[in-house]
């Protein structure tokens, strides 16, 4: 173990982290339902599904046994001029769940990669109708990954900084918390005529400290955009898949989007798989003889078999009354909390949007990503056996569907301790 260790402290690049460790990390030997095993033999509950991609628990044996049985049929093949079932039977799932006018999928590798995608899908859109729409709308606050078009419609700012002379310019509009405000505000930047997409992560900026919205605000965002004539993109990678407590955050809206991309849940935290889809108009543009038309976009691993078969038997699981029954638990349980610790003297705010519960905590400093309760939080909830992965100052639950009464009231109890032990100001005693 000690050797593992020394490699990782000096050869492995891990993201989001300094590149000098200043100590060795936990080392992940097993995962099994909502927990997460130490070489050590420590356990440790995932409150955050793994950075929200594990919607059912570790290592479930659905998704492990599927996986198993297409590795001895077929790994992987070229999907450009071929195709296979458990790509096919996965469209068939999602749109089951989509917008009712959705008719077509198109697979990539990961959410920055979907989010790609859905902008040159757009752009390209009305290129190839011979009309000249160039402008992007985007949210304040808004991160939509780590490519670089990803980049250019997210916030400007600690994450991108270096990159900003290459990103494409974006018109951004206020978070939508005053409604007549970024209204306004789009009717301003619409009234050109030139706007091809509106992109926006629906009711939740998760990124950005789980900043959460209303449905009806977005939902006028999106008319307003429609009668505009520009596309609307859903960035569903974070809250697809029953996160917000519906299959997608977009089925609160009367208006639906034109375009979704989806990824993190998709397969159930097993493989990375990413997923644009779109209705048909927008496919239509592309339904053309002229090779210049043609989607030229593509990955080595698009629709990967493995990839599919996991997201499969992810979306059997999803989709049974066992785990819609265990969503409004969840759901339930957060809201209830939610109330109990709303007039906490260190609670600065607290938002909930389904299996989502994120606590705002009063600080001196700026709410931000830097915030240096950070630096304290994540090493607090360790000790006690719970990974929390702070956003700044602000503490959120993104749980796995298949975590149980007892382990959240355990989490909600640690974070009361937490709250206590930051009021009293005896937090780093107690490190």
């Amino acid at each position: 173990m000690n050797e593992l260790l020394e490699t990782d402290r000096n050869h492995v690049w891990h993201p989001f982290s300094a590149l000098q460790q200043t100590a060795d990390l936990p080392l992940i030997t097993k995962g099994s339902g909502p927990y997460l095993y130490t070489a050590q033999g420590n356990r440790i509950i995932d409150a955050i599904s793994s950075w929200w991609v594990n919607l059912h628990g570790h290592a479930h044996p659905d998704i492990a046994n599927a996986i198993a049985t297409q590795a001895q049929q077929l790994e992987h093949v070229i999907f450009a001029g071929f195709t296979h079932e458990p790509a096919i039977r996965l469209t068939e799932n999602l749109l089951t769940i989509l917008p009712e006018n959705y008719q077509r999928v198109f697979f990539s590798d990961n959410g920055s990669t979907a989010v790609e995608v859905a902008l040159k899908m757009a752009i390209q859109y009305w290129s190839n109708r011979g009309v000249k729409k160039q402008k992007i709308i985007a949210l304040h606050g808004a991160y939509h990954g780590d490519t670089f078009g990803a980049m250019a419609v997210g916030e400007r700012g600690l994450f991108t900084r270096p990159f900003f002379p290459y990103l494409f310019d974006v018109v951004f509009v206020d978070f939508p918390s005053d409604e007549g405000r970024v209204l306004a505000q789009m009717e301003t930047e619409l009234r050109s005529g030139e706007v091809a997409a509106f992109i926006f992560e629906p009711l939740v900026q998760a990124a950005a400290g789980m900043r959460m919205y209303s449905p009806s605000v977005l939902d006028k965002m999106v008319a307003l955009a429609h009668s505009a004539d520009a596309l609307c993109i859903a960035d569903e990678v974070f809250t697809g898949f029953g996160r917000t407590g519906t299959y997608f955050a977009v089925d609160q809206l009367t208006n639906k989007p034109d375009i979704i991309a989806l990824s993190k849940g998709i397969t159930g935290g097993f493989l990375p798989l990413g997923v644009t889809a779109c209705h048909e108009e927008v496919a239509d543009a592309f339904s053309s003889n002229e090779v210049s038309k043609t989607f030229f976009h593509g990955h080595s691993y698009t629709a990967n078999p493995l990839a599919c078969a996991a997201a499969n038997a992810s979306f059997n699981l999803l989709a049974g009354d066992e785990c819609q029954s265990r969503i409004r638990m969840i759901s339930s349980m957060h809201s209830e909390f939610a109330e109990s610790i709303l007039h906490h003297s260190s609670v600065a705010e607290i938002r909930t949007q389904g299996t989502l519960l994120a606590i705002e905590l009063r600080t001196q400093e700026e709410t931000s990503y830097t915030n240096r309760l950070r630096e304290i939080i994540y090493p607090w909830f360790m000790k006690r056996g719970v990974l929390m992965r702070p956003l700044g100052n602000v503490i959120y639950l993104v749980p796995p569907y298949c975590t149980g009464k007892d382990d959240l009231q355990y989490i909600y109890d640690s974070i009361r301790e937490f709250l206590y032990a930051l009021e009293d100001n005896t937090l780093e005693a107690n490190l």
